[in-house]
């Protein structure tokens, strides 16, 4: 019996891939993001402990909804690629349920995706930075880890959605929005790109985990100038 551990569950996702989607935050993560909302999902070894069976289970009793919708259920984090044993046999008796899956990552797990990315229908990749430096500076990290998965992804031919938090002073420049433009146009498997605005919606957790926000000070990002980016950029 193949064991997991996730940190919470969503029955009604809505903006975790397409359609209605049953959405699973696992445990555990490598990367320290500065504008990570979900702090609490970092430290392994914490959250509940699930087979991968019973969390299916789970998953199965919402297939109405999915059928409805064109949705399914996406493995969030945390870093669901730090589970690999566990993230498989899920995404295996999903596969075996008719089950539409989508994994949410950064792309940093212990390599060897490829038997993994047989049973993923749709990955939304969470570009961090595209310059090494400012990548390592922000999420304390090395960039290299997500392009070998990536790669993995291109090798698959699994579809993308390139996902990309616009901070205001980081990412929010319409150089650095070109530069990964022209990245992003050299992929052949990218379905979708979503720019998305830098929000403070989790700083209360760092309060009450007793950690300092790393981007304090910095505003929310204008949504519509987000917007205005997206139409600009992607025409």
């Amino acid at each position: 019996m193949v064991k997991g551990r996730i940190h919470s569950v969503e029955t009604m996702g809505l903006v975790d891939g397409p359609g209605i989607r049953f959405v699973v935050f696992t445990q555990g993560c490598k990367l320290r993001c500065a504008y990570c909302h979900n702090p609490d999902t970092w430290e392994c070894g914490k959250g509940e402990e699930i087979s991968a069976s019973d969390l299916v289970d789970k998953i199965k009793k919402y297939k109405n909804y999915f059928k409805a919708s064109g949705g399914g259920v996406t493995f969030s984090g945390g870093e669901p690629l730090l589970q690999p044993e566990f993230l498989l046999e899920c995404l295996k008796l999903c596969k075996e349920n008719n089950i539409h899956t989508t994994l949410d990552t950064a792309g940093v797990g212990f390599g060897d995706y490829d038997e993994i990315l047989k049973y993923v229908d749709l990955v939304m990749f969470d570009v961090k930075h595209i310059e090494e430096k400012d990548y390592k500076e922000l999420v304390g990290g090395d960039i290299n880890k997500s392009l070998e998965f990536l790669k993995a992804c291109e090798k698959a031919n699994t579809k993308l959605w390139i996902r990309q938090v616009v901070v205001p002073g980081i990412t929010d420049s319409k150089e650095y929005l070109m530069d990964l433009k022209n990245n992003i146009d050299k992929m052949k498997n990218v379905e979708k790109i979503e720019l998305l605005p830098y929000h403070v919606l989790g700083v209360n957790k760092y309060e009450g985990l007793g950690m300092k926000y790393r981007l304090e000070g910095v505003e929310p990002m204008n949504k519509e100038l987000v917007k205005e980016l997206q139409k600009e950029i992607w025409k």
